[in-house]
């Protein structure tokens, strides 16, 4: 009997002369996978650098729109100032030969409350006469700044804004200037020096490096300070020797930018590193901010992250495939490997979720700090607007007082005439008083609704009114005092079809003001004038148009009180609020008309209402 062979030994490798070389196919596998995974590694790190320069563009954008927003903020704030200043009297009468020593500690507070570098009057010289800095070594007080381009193009047309170094601090700043203008022509030029230090500080903040440049490509304001005064590309020959010539940005060697840019990137000599770049206009100006955002941290982190999922995704595909090949050679080796296999995959599968988990819990801290921004937003939105009201409250507070002030007279008037009907027996006359008084408190309730109108600015619709409707209720309510001052007033005759656009109480107040101002004028003349006082009032159409008239032979006003006679809170009276003109302006601008005044001193005064005639 032949030997018993041993059993074969599954694990043991298959021999045989026949057999074919065990290795090609390992060697075939393993050059296809090789492939599919440099394929796959080389388009997850070109799709993981796309989405890297999208992503940080993207915060690069979001940052310029803060960017923005901050120099927008400070720009509006200090763009107000000069046009402010520009009317104050104080720094007419210094332009008029006053002494402007007066205007060195004004501008001094003010700026020191609005945080200008520096606030500075020029005369039509451009020599400096007042100026905030008065007291400092390197005060402009006296200083020629009549080259400069931004007082020039202010004393041309009325107001400029010029980057430009300073000639005495040497420290960059914007120049806003604003025109004084007098009654003969110009008479000097304000001028607000804003510097930027502490928005460039908050662009840092901001992350990254942001620049701002001109029309020309010049850096004006830099996170980097050596980039200041740089350009984006070398200027023409003829414009540097312009910016020479005015002084501009000084000796500055306007030397390009040290960026060089590759594709979609660009290197910044002496940061390291490549970066994105973000490029916005700013409103309003003829400026545009740029954000560059290093971008190479993030391309890798999302390289390494795509190009593991791409690992993973590869893996099994190509362990499945081993398998297969090895068939049934080794099956507990097989097991132990999709054990580990499996094993791996899930260690990569919970970090690659804790990472997400932790990117959700970063996007949801973000989502969260926006929203409280939103909210602080909100908040001082709601605070300007209780501002804004309160006062408007006071303005219509003061008004109501003013304007019930002539009913309530009239009212007196007639019922003292009513008191002295009854005792003389005369009920008549009682009577016709009484009727009147009931009359003016209807008034006065159609004055108060009409002023709280006016406080909500627009409420009732603009009608055809008759125009002999609105001058008798005025002459009604002035009928007394007009008496008691001995005036009659001549009033035009007026066809009962003749209609104007407007609402009836509102147009009665404007008359009512207007010839009240004139019964006290002629009430304050000089008693021994030989002139006897006299008050008319025309009317006359003109196309579509009515022109109405109160006319007055008062002392009259000078031209200084002609200028501010529709300015808020400044009256000639001795208890006048300064409020009566302004509301009638205000009333007859809201019905697409006009109110103008012309006085001479001694001759009186003629204010003239021109309104939209009614088809």
């Amino acid at each position: 009997m032949a030997d018993a062979l041993p059993p074969a030994d599954p694990d043991a490798p298959l021999t045989g002369a026949s057999e074919p070389p065990a290795r090609w196919p390992w060697l075939v596998f393993a050059a296809i996978a090789l492939a599919l995974v440099a394929v796959a590694l080389v388009s997850a790190a070109n799709l993981g650098r796309s989405r890297a320069v999208a992503g940080v563009r993207a915060q690069a954008e979001n940052a310029a729109t803060l960017a923005i927003a901050v120099l927008r903020g400070e720009l509006e704030k200090q763009r107000a100032v000069p046009l402010i200043l520009a009317r104050d009297p104080d720094v007419r009468r210094a332009l008029a030969g006053g002494d402007p020593h007066a205007l060195d500690t004004k501008f001094s507070a003010i700026a020191r409350e609005t945080r200008a570098s520096v606030i500075y009057l020029l005369d039509t010289r451009g020599v400096a006469i007042a100026a905030s800095n008065w007291d400092e070594p390197s005060s402009f007080v006296g200083s020629d700044y009549s080259f400069r381009d931004y007082y020039r193009k202010a004393m041309a047309e009325g107001g400029a804004e010029q980057f430009a170094l300073g000639t005495v601090s040497n420290r960059p700043g914007l120049y806003i200037t604003s025109r004084v203008d007098g009654a003969a022509g110009a008479l000097g030029v304000l001028v607000v020096k804003v510097e930027f230090p502490q928005v460039e500080a908050d662009w840092k903040a901001l992350g990254g490096q942001i620049y701002v440049t001109d029309r020309r490509g010049v850096v004006l304001l830099s996170t980097v300070e050596a980039w200041r005064f740089h350009v984006e590309q070398p200027l023409p020959p003829t414009e540097v020797a312009e910016i020479r010539r005015s002084l501009q940005f000084g000796a500055a060697p306007l030397a390009p930018l040290p960026f060089t840019r590759r594709g979609d990137l660009v290197e910044a000599r002496g940061l390291g590193g490549r970066f994105v770049e973000a490029r916005t206009a700013v409103p309003t100006t003829g400026w545009t901010l740029d954000v560059l955002l290093p971008v190479d941290r993030a391309i890798g982190t999302e390289r390494a992250g795509l190009q593991l999922i791409a690992a993973l995704l590869l893996m099994p595909s190509l362990g499945l495939a081993a398998e297969l090949m090895r068939r049934r050679r080794r099956a507990l080796a097989r097991r132990l490997a999709d054990a580990r296999v499996k094993a791996e995959l899930e260690q990569r599968v919970e970090a690659r979720t804790a990472e997400l988990a932790g990117a959700n819990a970063r996007l949801m801290e973000e989502m969260a700090e926006r929203a409280r921004a939103q909210e602080r937003l909100s908040d001082a939105r709601e605070e300007l607007g209780k501002a804004n009201r309160l006062a408007t409250l006071g303005q219509v507070s003061a008004g109501v007082a003013h304007e019930i002030n002539q009913p309530l007279a009239a009212i007196r008037t007639y019922a003292e005439n009513a008191r002295a009907f009854l005792q003389r027996g005369a009920p008549e006359g009682a009577e016709g008083a009484l009727v009147r008084i009931v009359g003016l408190t209807e008034r006065v309730g159609a004055i108060t609704d009409t002023l709280r109108g006016f406080a909500r600015r627009g409420d009732g619709a603009v009608e055809p009114t008759p125009l002999a409707d609105v001058i008798s209720g005025a002459l009604m309510i002035l009928d007394a005092p007009l008496r008691q001052s001995g005036i009659r007033p001549v009033v035009t005759a007026i066809p009962a079809e003749l209609r104007v656009m407007g609402r009836r109480v509102e147009l009665e107040q404007v008359l009512v003001n207007l010839m009240r101002n004139a019964i006290e004028a002629l009430a304050g003349a000089p008693p021994a004038s030989s002139i006897a006082p006299a008050l008319s009032l025309g009317v006359r159409a003109e196309g579509d148009s009515v022109v109405i008239t109160v006319t007055d032979n008062g002392p009259g006003m000078s031209e200084a009180q002609v200028a501010g006679l529709f300015t808020p809170f400044r009256s000639s009276k001795a208890k006048g609020l300064g409020l009566g003109l302004v509301i009638c302006q205000d009333i007859v601008a809201r019905f697409g008309g006009t109110l103008t005044a012309a006085c001479r001193p001694g001759e009186g005064c003629v204010f003239t209402i021109v309104l939209r005639r009614a088809p």
